[in-house]
């Protein structure tokens, strides 16, 4: 079974649960819904914070309602799945 840890630069990725700002995309009101369960995104970056290099963050750049690219996020592992089957 894939896993998002198996995903590289590039490879499509799902949401899990929504995704909010939590206060790191200065342009938006904190709180805002960023990506909805569901979503589907391409990775444009993968690596790992410098105080936990051994816990990957993906830079992911989500679809909106007309199919455009929005901003990239970053995300954890654990708010990105392989698939497009949603768990909340």
């Amino acid at each position: 079974m894939l896993t998002v840890e198996d995903l590289q630069e590039g490879d499509v990725v799902y949401a899990r649960a929504d995704l909010y700002n939590d206060g790191g995309i200065a342009e938006l009101e904190e709180g805002a819904l960023l990506a909805p369960a569901g979503a589907r995104g391409v990775i444009v970056r993968k690596g790992h914070l410098e105080e936990e290099p051994g816990r990957s963050v993906f830079l992911v750049r989500f679809e909106d309602g007309a199919r455009e690219l929005g901003p990239p996020l970053g995300c954890w592992a654990e708010e990105l799945r392989a698939d497009a089957a949603v768990v909340q």
